[in-house]
Parts: C-alpha cells; sequence; structure tokens
C-alpha cells in the first residue's frame, strides 16, 4: 500500500546515498523546521529482528501530505505533516503492510517531489498510495491508530468524492460503536469538510478543523515520538520581499502553540448558550443580530433544499424547526467573524459566502450518512413508531440515528433541518 508534503516546512533530510561506507557512523534523521521558534519529532522504532538490516537501504519519499520514511523489510512510515501534533494521524506499517511494489534496490529518490529514478531499467516513476488497498487496510484495522490514520488519508490526500464517501459510509455503519478513542462520524464529517472547503481560499486550510481530536494519548505498539523545541536563527532576504513575506505568513500559520487560529466548535457552544440563558431570563440580544443569524440559516437551509428537490428517503417533518435554525444561523455567524479574524483580505461577502458553504456541505453530510445507511437496512419512508415491535433492521437503524444525535450533539453541530429521531 503505498502515493501529498504540504506543511510550508522545510524538510531537511541527513542523507547521502553515495556515502555508504558512513551510513552506519551517521544515522539518518529528518527534521521539519516550521516557524522562528518551531520543533523538531523523532520517531524510534523497536525491530522485531536486526539480521540483515542495512540502514543505507533507509528511503524518503515526498507525498504532499506525508513524508514516506521506508526501510526494506522491516516498517513503512508515512509521517503526516498536515497533523503534525497527532501521532495517530501517521501510518506505522509493518509485515505485509510495508511495502511498497516496483521499488528495488537499484534505485535513486530524485530530489524532485515523489519522482524516482530505476537505474536498472532507466525509468522515472510516481508512487502512489492505493486508493482500494487503503480501503482495505480501513476494513481490515483493529487499532483505532490505524483506522484515523486511513480515515484521514482517504478523505485529505486522496481526496473526498460520492463514491468514496459512500464506502466510508458502509465501514462506519459497521464500525460505529468499535472506535473507542475516536467518533468516526465527526472525524468523516470533519476531514471531508476540510477537504472540500480549502481550496476556495489562500491559507484557509489553516483556519478549519482537520479533526474532532483535541489530542491523543494512546500508546502505538513498537513506536515512540519525543518532540523538540528548537530556536531557528532569523532569516533576512533583501530584494525578495514579497516572496519571503508569504512564506514568513505560511509559516506562522502552522505554528503548533496557536491552537486558536483553528475554528473550534467550543466558541460555538458558548455563544450557543448565551442565546439559551437569554431566552431563559427574557433577555433579548439586539434584533440585528438575531435577523443576521436567521438570514443566514435561510441561505443555508435553501442550499440544502436545492440538493435535495426530489422526494426525500429519510423522513422530514413539515413544520420549522426554531433550534435547529437558530443553530444553523449562529454556526455561520461564528465562522464568518473567525475568518474575518485571520483572512481579512479575502473581503466580508467572500468569506460569508465560504462560510454559509461550509454549513450548507455539512448538512448535506450528514444527510448522506442517513440516506446511506437508511438505504443500507431497506427501510421505507416512513417515521419510526414507539408503539410497536420495530424490526431488527429499524433498531439497528435507530441506535445508528442516536450515535449520529450524540456525534452531532457532542460537536454542536447542526443536523439536516427537521430531521425525526
Amino acid at each position: 500500500m503505498l502515493g501529498n508534503v504540504s506543511w510550508e516546512m522545510l524538510v531537511y533530510l541527513e542523507c547521502d546515498y553515495y556515502q555508504e561506507q558512513e551510513t552506519e557512523s551517521q544515522p539518518l534523521n529528518l527534521q521539519v523546521f516550521t516557524s522562528e521558534k518551531g520543533y523538531s519529532k523523532t520517531y524510534s522504532v523497536a525491530l522485531e529482528r536486526m539480521d540483515s538490516l542495512q540502514v543505507k537501504d533507509l528511503v524518503f519519499f515526498n507525498l504532499d501530505y506525508y513524508v514516506a520514511v521506508f526501510l526494506p523489510g522491516h516498517f513503512l512510515h508515512l509521517v503526516n505533516t498536515q497533523c503534525p501534533d497527532l501521532m495517530c494521524c501517521n501510518f506505522f506499517l509493518t509485515g505485509e503492510d510495508a511495502k511498497i511494489n516496483g521499488l528495488h534496490r537499484s534505485t535513486i529518490v530524485s530530489p524532485l517531489k515523489s519522482m524516482v529514478l530505476d537505474i536498472s531499467t532507466g525509468r522515472i516513476f510516481t508512487p502512489e498510495i492505493n486508493k482500494q488497498a487503503l480501503l482495505q487496510f480501513l476494513w481490515n484495522s483493529k487499532l483505532d491508530s490505524d483506522r484515523l490514520a486511513a480515515l484521514h488519508c482517504l478523505l485529505l490526500h486522496i481526496g473526498s468524492t460520492t463514491e468514496l464517501e459512500t464506502e466510508i459510509i458502509k465501514w462506519i455503519s459497521e464500525n460505529v460503536s468499535t472506535c473507542i478513542t475516536f467518533d468516526p462520524i465527526q472525524e468523516f464529517v470533519i476531514a471531508s469538510l476540510y477537504w472540500r472547503l480549502c481550496p476556495e481560499a489562500i491559507n484557509l486550510d489553516k483556519h478549519l478543523p482537520y479533526t474532532s481530536l483535541v489530542c491523543w494519548n494512546e500508546l502505538i505498539h513498537g513506536i515512540t515520538c519525543t518532540t523538540h523545541i528548537i530556536s531557528l536563527p532569523m532569516l533576512k532576504v533583501q530584494n525578495c520581499k514579497g516572496f519571503w513575506e508569504k512564506l514568513t505568513s505560511s509559516l506562522e500559520c502552522v505554528n503548533f502553540a496557536e491552537p486558536h487560529l483553528r475554528f473550534n466548535s467550543k466558541l460555538l457552544w458558548r455563544e450557543w448558550e448565551k442565546l439559551h440563558l437569554d431566552e431563559r431570563t427574557k433577555g433579548k440580544r439586539t434584533t440585528i443580530y438575531m435577523t443576521t443569524i436567521f438570514e443566514y440559516a435561510k441561505k443555508v437551509l435553501s442550499n440544502f433544499n436545492t440538493c435535495y428537490t426530489e422526494e426525500k428517503l429519510v423522513p422530514l417533518l413539515q413544520d420549522e424547526d426554531y433550534q435547529q435554525q437558530l443553530l444553523t444561523g449562529l454556526m455561520v455567524v461564528q465562522l464568518k467573524d473567525h475568518l474575518m479574524r485571520h483572512l481579512q483580505y479575502v473581503g466580508q461577502k467572500r468569506t460569508e459566502e465560504i462560510a454559509v458553504d461550509y454549513v450548507s456541505k455539512l448538512l448535506d453530510l450528514m444527510y448522506q450518512i442517513m440516506e446511506n445507511v437508511w438505504k443500507k437496512y431497506s427501510l421505507d419512508s416512513w417515521i419510526f413508531s414507539l408503539r410497536q415491535q420495530g424490526s431488527s433492521k429499524e433498531i439497528h437503524m435507530f441506535h445508528f440515528m442516536c450515535r449520529m444525535l450524540k456525534a452531532a450533539s457532542e460537536m454542536c453541530l447542526p443536523l439536516p433541518p427537521d430531521t425525526v429521531f
């Protein structure tokens, strides 16, 4: 299973493929420098066997979202540069999974991105991650770290498509209760939104969440990671003002010590609770503020209903849901304000469009999950009844919808309008 490193970083590989005599005395290092105060990560591997160990065979690949570290016969690591602070977003493959098809000992890694030269044939080729092999790996994995790494690779690296999303939803429907350390519904929605929205503006990827996880404290067998804060010298270059300003801006955006750069659902929770408190105490927000919230909600729901003009399979009510519209519009307002603080050059109108699009696509993804699972159990378009004994399929669907509600509630995410639970 193997075929992106886009971390706005400098990667220094202390590796000379032509100094084979000195390889063992000079271990290979992978160092990643971010901003003026960056950090380096060191991964230590517990090898199962030391026989035929040839450190000189260690190979590095630049795969845009990943740095691939390959030691034939021992391991294949895909270090995720989009999520550098979470070990569970990296692949640590061993055994049959740790293989790269078509890579021979007579190959040389080109300094150009992802290019490999096969000396024996004279061919230059680009290694890629096989989507089908990755899906199979997801289905076969028993560890949460492997599952999470596979989900992120499928959705963020390979790129989310309707076909791929349907395959992943099938996996979620079978494994939603077996994942202990993360919620697959939340990860699917957040990662898919991240991939869909990031191309809409420069640096937008630095300000949208790519995972619902705050930290990862679980051990990964055979792997230890240490992080070292490093101070880098100031780099001053004349006559390249525009280039270096853009580079510095990009590097500062990925400073791991600034988590506030990414939109956090906790901010939404606080404002949501304030609105409820105002209602209980009969306090009133400004008419303009509340009007703006509901205007944004109408735009989002209009986008959602436009995408589903045909008869919906998942049952919906006819009456409007005040609370759902309030949360939907509030999310747009909070996201717009967050992006305006960090992406002022985008402009207010465009930022509003991005925020509305984000929440619209969120509802779309949540609906896709329910509709696909509804189809899986071959249920008709009608509302559940608690007055009679349900079938096994109805019971499974009911439990899954409860998990949907739990996932949405924990992240303060609006559900598709008027969905029955």
